[in-house]
């Protein structure tokens, strides 16, 4: 059975374009999209995807909160925070809220992304390590 992922990020083109990364490189499935970190948890509770991809920066709830939930409703769920920001204190927020991975928006390029993906998909880290 193909890994299904969530991808939750505000900017509609953002998902468009993880979406696209996905389906043109690997056999998973996109088993849906979200606005922001409440729907997303709505979303991880009705669809069980085997990784959720968070941004930071998100109204209603932002992507550190919506981990903090999903890893305590969810622990076997893999979480890949992927943001713009980049600090040593998100890296320990994140850590704490249950995430696996953080990679930088700006720094990763697609096949960057995908390779993270794969290894927390086939490979869960024990904790977080920053990328």
């Amino acid at each position: 059975m193909a890994k299904q992922i969530l991808i939750v990020d505000d900017s509609p083109l953002v998902r468009r374009l993880v979406r696209t990364a996905v389906e043109a490189k690997t056999d998973w499935q996109i088993c849906g999209e979200a606005e922001n970190g409440q729907i997303a948890i709505k979303l991880v509770d009705e669809l069980s995807p085997d990784l959720v991809i968070l941004d930071l920066s998100m109204p209603v709830m932002n992507g550190l909160e919506a981990a903090r939930k999903i890893s305590v409703t969810a622990p076997h769920i893999a979480l890949l925070m992927y943001t713009m920001q980049e600090s040593s204190q998100l890296a320990r927020e994140a850590e704490k809220a249950g995430i696996n991975e953080v990679i930088s928006k700006s720094a990763a390029g697609v096949d960057r992304l995908i390779a993270t993906m794969r290894a927390l998909l086939f490979h869960p880290p024990s904790k977080m390590a920053r990328v």
